[in-house]
């Protein structure tokens, strides 16, 4: 049997015994890649105890959430590229040390500023996981294999959603919110010890030196001020400046001009890289994959139906906690059916893809989703039953489990192995950019209409008194947060009383919002369903290893 060295940690590449080891190669993949899912969640059931401990203010409880998206997002393109390149393998393990490094410091945060940087460079870790976990995937597993294997991943990702919460609520509240962090260091040190025994390294042969820092820098640049201007235009106004906004230009606010600049170095990015393609020089994204239909079209519909599926995640856990009054242990714990729908998806995808295509069960998940949200949109009420929840959860849950792995089995299919870094990358940012644009459009729709719902509930009592006007402002600041509060005192019982209706009818509105993105994700399934773009059934063969 042949065997090859593999750089950095030397470890005999048996090809016989990693295929056979395969299987354990993708739940090290999958857990993997659940760390940087569940961590966000966790991190957000948390946050009370971290403000409590900390001293954190506002502007620093925004920031630990979202300097980690910002610098996910704006680094996925980036290492996508360079794992071609480096290693998949390699770059995927040097992401999870740094991962697990940034979740100790986090956990020894002294301050609200240091903790901060260690979350941007948990973005930096997570950046290197998301892409390099596809892009082995997709060298590692052939044929139906690989729907299975995609199909593991895509309901890891939806299930881990709904398991952050319930494990962070049980951390914090028997523990401490260190915990929140400590709980990467054992899961990654499993992770990489499989990862080194059972995975191969793989990588782009015969790739030129890269030298596209050019493209690497407006890449970054560009896709940060896209995610910060999605992330922070309903704090700092979408148009004309929020008294809350530290930055300004005046009475008008920043949030335009990133956009625009945004617009213009990605669209300077794009002209830069096919000049550099049709010159044969070394490109952060190779253009010409977009001519393949089935990875162009795919990006669109993932950028879509990511914007559609936060409709359930951003805004229940809000209602469970200050509504219905649960713990955040009882409110992650009412989100499970989304992920046992999940998993039960995931179990269903071997059988289902001998007797369906690919762009089918996609359609299906697509399917299970809209009607789950507008079941839920439809039936939700300040008192309703976790029958009212549950149901459609788990078929939501289903609806994930089916689409995601599915979907991005659809992008890649065509790519060449050589570069499936840069396709996972391109097709990861995506959907980043449409979970971006997630929270900004489900977000202003949840908090508008807890906000101006409230008042026009109020309006004679805000009339009467102003002051009833401040602490409806008070409740929508803190995102419904003061609810408990108010309903605790028999002389502002009646404002948690409205913002309870108020809160409910902006899930709502946000439920119906994430229903017509989901219904036009699954318009932009139809080219994807024409022929020439189906899934080509491919012979069961052993993983290439590195050469």
């Amino acid at each position: 049997m042949s065997k090859t060295g593999v750089s950095w940690f030397y470890v005999s590449t048996d090809t016989e015994r990693f295929h056979r080891l395969r299987w354990w190669g993708l739940a090290a993949i999958s857990v993997g890649v659940a760390l940087i899912i569940m961590d966000a969640t966790i991190v957000s059931v948390a946050m009370p105890n971290i403000i409590e401990s900390l001293d954190l203010s506002t502007t620093q409880v925004q920031w630990v959430q979202e300097m980690y998206t910002l610098v996910f997002a704006a680094l996925l393109m980036v290492w996508g590229t360079m794992s071609d390149r480096l290693g998949r393998r390699r770059v995927l393990v040097t992401g999870l040390v740094i991962f697990v490094v940034a979740s100790i410091l986090c956990a020894f945060s002294p301050t609200g500023t240091f903790l901060i940087a260690a979350r941007a460079l948990q973005g930096v870790g997570g950046s290197m996981i998301l892409p390099t976990t596809l892009a082995l995937l997709n060298a590692t597993f052939q044929g139906r294999e690989r729907a299975i294997a995609f199909a593991v991943w895509g309901s890891t990702i939806g299930s881990m959603a709904a398991v952050g919460p319930v494990l962070g609520g049980w951390l914090t509240s028997a523990f401490s919110w260190h915990w929140a962090f400590w709980i990467n260091l054992p899961f990654g040190v499993v992770v990489i010890a499989l990862l080194l025994t059972c995975v191969p390294e793989s990588r782009q042969h015969d790739a030129p030196r890269f030298t596209d820092w050019v493209g690497a820098a407006a890449s970054i640049l560009g896709f940060g001020m896209l995610v910060f201007a999605l992330i922070e235009g309903r704090a700092h106004g979408w148009w004309k400046a929020t008294e809350s906004a530290e930055v300004s230009l005046g009475d008008f606010s920043i949030i335009p001009v990133l956009f625009v600049g945004a617009i213009i170095v990605l669209a300077g990015l794009t002209m830069w890289e096919r000049a550099r393609v049709r010159a044969g020089k070394s490109v952060l994204v190779d253009v010409t994959l977009f001519g393949i239909k089935s990875f162009s079209n795919g990006n669109i519909t993932a950028l879509t139906v990511s914007l559609g599926e936060f409709g359930l995640i951003l805004s229940l856990p809000l209602w469970f906690q200050y509504v219905r009054d649960m713990d955040a242990l009882q409110a992650g714990l009412a989100l499970l059916p989304l992920a046992v729908g999940s998993f039960l998806a995931s179990g269903a995808i071997s059988g289902l893809s001998k007797r369906f295509q690919p762009v089918q069960l996609v359609r299906l998940g697509i399917v299970l989703e809209i009607l789950s949200l507008a079941a839920l949109a439809l039936l939700l009420k300040p008192d309703s039953s976790l029958w009212v929840t549950g149901v459609p959860l788990f078929f939501y849950g289903m609806g994930v489990g089916f689409a995601t792995a599915q979907l991005t089995q659809l992008i890649l299919v065509d790519v060449p192995v050589d570069k499936s870094g840069q396709a996972s990358s391109t097709q990861s940012t995506s959907r980043q950019v449409g979970s971006a644009l997630g929270i900004a459009i489900l977000g202003t729709a949840l908090f508008t209409t807890l906000r101006s719902g409230t008042e026009s509930r109020l309006s004679e009592e805000i009339a009467a008194d102003p002051s009833v006007g401040a602490i409806v402002k008070g409740v929508s600041d803190s995102a419904g947060a003061l609810i408990g509060q108010l309903s605790s005192n028999p002389a502002t019982a009646y404002i948690a009383d409205a913002a309870r209706e108020a809160l409910t009818q902006g899930v709502s509105v946000a439920a119906w919002t994430g229903t017509v993105a989901l219904i036009i994700g699954l318009l932009t399934t139809i080219p994807l369903g024409r022929k020439g773009d189906e899934v080509v059934e491919e012979p069961e063969a052993t993983p290439v290893t590195e050469a």
